[in-house]
């Protein structure tokens, strides 16, 4: 069910800012934009959040294709890395000096390697409706 929803989500996102390929995704920003971008988050503006998720898309789909390329869902795969990508742009602390995108491809990863686990662990469980 939690699949099915981040597939939805993500595929709104594709259909309305017209990302259906890596080729359409907006270009990455600048080490200064996103220094203004979390300058502003911090201060509450959500257009900035917005903009720092909607660029970093890119990463969350270079990290599927590259780690995950042979995975029968990449679909479901990029939706659980959205959720990610949306972790790190809420915990990045722009102070520290490091680059973000090398803090959220962590995060990504941390957000698909923990839906992995959580599938080795139903896999084991039985249900009372399963045929026996």
């Amino acid at each position: 069910m939690l699949g099915n929803l981040l597939s939805l989500f993500t595929n709104f996102i594709h259909v309305i800012l017209g990302i259906n390929t890596p080729q359409n995704f907006p270009p990455p920003l600048t080490y200064e934009d996103e220094r203004i971008f979390f300058e502003k988050m911090s201060h509450g503006d959500t257009v900035a959040r917005e903009k720092l998720i909607l660029h970093n898309l890119r990463l969350v789909s270079h990290i599927v294709r590259k780690y995950y390329a042979s995975a029968k869902n990449s679909e479901d795969l990029v939706s659980i890395g959205t959720v990610g990508l949306v972790k790190a742009v809420d915990s990045f602390q722009h102070a520290k000096g490091t680059r973000f995108a090398t803090y959220a491809a962590k995060c990504i990863q941390n957000e698909i390697l923990m839906h992995f686990r959580s599938q080795k662990k139903l896999a084991s469980e039985v249900s009372l409706n399963d045929t026996i």
